[in-house]
């Protein structure tokens, strides 16, 4: 089903570069969204910090995607992200901040003291995968909680998950309440839906969909990765850890950044020893 799109004051729609966001905004466009509702909201896996876990093309990517269209962006991030929650040692979960038409908001960081220090595993329980909650859902959450222009109207919030990506996914419903809305509330009403446009589409219905709009794909996509979230996502198979290994110096080298030393514990000869040019052929 597709909602009465011109009945919310906000159609939020939450892009993290992949494919499946950017067809879930096409599909907007062409059920007639009115444009002057639409915003993009991207959450930062790894706050304002270096990269550790996102790729460093992704937010310049959804900068030029939400400069083309000409429509909003708005950032949000934990703070110190997914590095600062992993290493998490007696300690509350850190704050969330988030960028809204007033300016930076802070929320959040005054929880009860706890211990992370595990890696998140494989799973479809977000405790024990707890980065997809703790970098991106929850922080959406008190996104829209913690501002009063959601309050007393309706807001459609959009993701891109697709029934086709896993069985988990397959039992989500397409189109309902989102877990912020308090719209028979007695206090603070907010009327928020989440729809999910491309819940039912496959894969090659969202290509199509970035070739109907003549939009390039993320830049990871075009090196061959099938997934734009995190460059060292728990769910990347051996080949893509092994394309991660080799791209490492590649961005090293092509880096300004500092180097602590040049000192090694583990000396091997490098591979463009004995070479007679700039590189492989």
């Amino acid at each position: 089903m597709t909602p009465d799109l011109t009945s919310y004051d906000s159609i939020i729609v939450a892009v993290s570069g992949g494919k499946d966001g950017l067809a879930c905004l096409f599909a907007l466009f062409e059920a007639g969204a009115p444009k002057d509702c639409l915003e993009l909201w991207h959450h930062e896996v790894d706050g304002q910090g270096p990269s550790f876990m996102d790729w460093p093309s992704t937010s310049p990517y959804v900068s030029a995607l939400a400069r083309d269209f000409g429509l909003p962006l708005y950032r949000s991030w934990r703070e110190g992200g997914f590095e600062r929650e992993m290493l998490r040692k007696d300690a509350p979960t850190a704050p969330v901040l988030f960028e809204s038409p007033e300016g930076l908001i802070r929320a959040g960081g005054q929880g009860p003291n706890g211990t992370r220090l595990r890696f998140p595993q494989i799973s479809a329980s977000l405790t024990t995968r707890w980065c997809s909650g703790v970098t991106k859902i929850d922080v959406a959450d008190r996104a829209l909680r913690g501002q009063d222009r959601f309050l007393n109207r309706r807001t459609l919030f959009v993701t891109g998950e697709r029934a086709e990506e896993s069985p988990n996914r397959a039992r989500y419903a397409a189109f309902e309440p989102h877990r912020t809305d308090t719209r028979h509330g007695t206090r603070r009403r907010r009327h928020v839906d989440h729809w999910r446009p491309v819940h039912q589409w496959s894969e090659a219905q969202v290509w199509d969909s970035l070739k109907r709009w003549k939009v390039m794909a993320a830049l990871p996509y075009r090196i061959g990765f099938s997934r734009v979230s995190c460059a060292t996502c728990i769910f990347g198979d051996a080949r893509q850890f092994a394309t991660i290994r080799w791209l490492d110096p590649a961005r090293a080298c092509l880096s300004a950044r500092p180097i602590p030393t040049v000192f090694t514990p583990a000396w091997e000869i490098p591979a463009g020893a004995f070479g007679q040019g700039g590189g492989p052929t």
